[in-house]
């Protein structure tokens, strides 16, 4: 059974990968003449941009929030999550809708003789996604703060470090095992973004292969490039795992580290730079939203409706299957915990590094192939049913790993014993999960299930790039009106998905904000 659900996976990057090896001369020849020397660069751009940006702030954030005390600090320490509930391609919307050269604040500030940088470029792509991405470094470094322990920064105030130097000098280097894992996970995040590049008509992978498919008509193409960008997915994962080696060995155990009360002109500095990067990333855009969206309430109609009820469709068909199928996959892990069922799970688990513009045409050329082969030979008339059960398969393999981690980590917790127990009782089989372990599994299934109906929700190459026809999302209606330069339109739809996206950054405050005893003294720490 963990084979066959590893089997989703290894479809797409099968596919990619020997579209390498069946090149088309005249093709390929197209594609490295007139595609991969403009595509290719920008891309590498935009990972370093993207990169150094989120490293360097979610770095200094987790620094301040983790290892000094200043005005604000424990409200800071969980708002700075806020904006993961709001995708790049929405801050996009915001950005290029106010700033951009027919934009309110741009126009209010040529009227006074300034005038902005262009914004559609490298530089603007890098800023709006840096803004988004930055907490993916700020909460590892934040953990791998706490799980230094006391012990080295008390050591190293001990030898006259002044607590910058003891930041800058121990807890900084031990924390770089953290920041690459947090910035790699950004970069995947970056190569597998779609609608933010769109909105900044910045190409990249994502990009080519969507015009390859719906603009030249050339599923081969689209393949092709799905497989070189396959392949920079695969290099971030090898160096994903060393930096994950390396941050479990950096890792120590002890008290949370010691926070230090700053002073004076340091303490407000500390406290504006926060309140500054919330204000850019998410209290500004989030109410130009809620203000672009009162003045276009008349575009509450029934098509707007109509996409929001199929959001909510797509978001609970695929979170129940994917938790289905991710309770499956834990319960294989338990039953044999062998070396086929482990690299069957992470295979399984692989998708979420993948972009959904890779596993739509990575998916559908198979399977496509698949179906006309049979109808072919049987005389039937198969088909992928408009579009709905392909778009279902990838949304199982892209978010099977958001699903299994929360039912892995739920199963873990119940003791064998309670196994043991319940087969002397004579439960045994599907009622022994029925009685035993699914009453103990339902916070993890329940968080399962939220997370995965939210990233659907928001989710927009994959539901782009194969829905059925007619099929329009939330996410899908930004891009459409996005894309006719109706930022403010877009506002209502973009406010919805924001509102759906707060569920799972709630949930992950609450977490961190369990009290304990606070190394200043001012009572609970988050």
């Amino acid at each position: 059974m963990a084979v066959l659900l590893a089997l989703p996976t290894l479809i797409p990057i099968g596919a990619s990968l020997v579209a390498l090896t069946r090149l088309d001369a005249e093709l390929w020849s197209h594609l490295t003449h007139y595609v991969l020397p403009h595509v290719l660069p920008n891309t590498l751009w935009l990972l370093a941009g993207v990169s150094l940006g989120v490293s360097v702030l979610g770095t200094a954030l987790a620094l301040l929030v983790g290892l000094f005390e200043f005005p604000g600090r424990r409200i800071y320490a969980w708002a700075l999550l806020l904006p993961l509930a709001m995708p790049a391609y929405v801050l996009a919307t915001v950005f290029v809708g106010s700033l951009d050269y027919a934009g309110h604040v741009a126009t209010f500030l040529r009227a006074r003789g300034l005038l902005l940088p262009e914004l559609r470029n490298l530089a603007g792509t890098t800023l709006v996604m840096s803004a988004t991405l930055y907490p993916y470094v700020y909460l590892v470094v934040r953990a791998s703060l706490a799980a230094q322990g006391a012990r080295l920064l008390e050591a190293a105030r001990s030898l006259g470090l002044s607590p910058w130097q003891a930041a800058r000098r121990v807890a900084l280097p031990l924390a770089l095992p953290a920041v690459a894992a947090g910035t790699l996970l950004a970069a995947m995040e970056t190569l597998a973004d779609f609608g933010t590049v769109a909105a900044f008509n910045y190409d990249t992978f994502t990009s080519a292969i969507y015009k390859a498919w719906f603009a030249l008509f050339s599923v081969d193409a689209a393949l092709q490039l799905a497989g070189v960008l396959l392949l920079l997915v695969l290099l971030l994962l090898v160096l994903q795992a060393w930096a994950l080696r390396a941050r479990h060995t950096a890792d120590g155990g002890g008290a949370p580290a010691t926070r230090v009360a700053l002073r004076g002109p340091a303490a407000w500095l500390a406290s504006g730079a926060c309140a500054l990067v919330l204000l850019l990333a998410f209290v500004a855009p989030a109410l130009q939203l809620l203000l672009w969206s009162l003045q276009h309430l008349a575009d509450l109609d029934a098509r707007l409706a109509g996409a929001a009820l199929r959001s909510l469709q797509l978001g609970l068909m695929a979170a129940l299957m994917v938790t289905a199928a991710a309770t499956l996959l834990a319960f294989a892990g338990r039953r044999a915990p062998g070396e086929p069922v482990r690299s069957a799970t992470r295979i399984a688990t692989l998708g979420y590094a993948l972009p959904g513009a890779l596993l739509a045409v990575g998916l559908y050329v198979p399977l496509a192939a698949l179906i006309a082969g049979l109808n072919a030979r049987w005389g039937l008339r198969l088909g992928l049913q408009g579009g709905l059960a392909l778009m279902l398969l990838a949304y199982a393999v892209r978010f099977a790993a958001v699903a299994h981690a929360p039912v892995a980590t739920g199963l873990a917790r119940i003791r064998g014993s309670l196994d043991e127990a319940a087969r002397l009782a004579g439960v045994t089989g599907l009622r022994q999960i029925a009685r035993v372990h699914l009453p103990q599994l339902l916070p993890g299934l329940s968080a399962a299930l939220a997370l995965v109906f939210v990233d659907v929700m928001k989710e927009m190459p994959i539901t782009l790039m194969t829905r059925p026809f007619g099929w329009d999302t939330l996410a899908l209606r930004v891009f459409e009106l996005t894309s006719e330069g109706q930022w403010q339109r877009a506002a209502l739809p973009s406010l919805a998905i924001v509102g759906v996206g707060l569920i799972p950054v709630i949930w992950l405050m609450r977490q961190l904000d369990t009290p304990r005893a606070d190394p200043v003294g001012h009572g609970p720490a988050a």
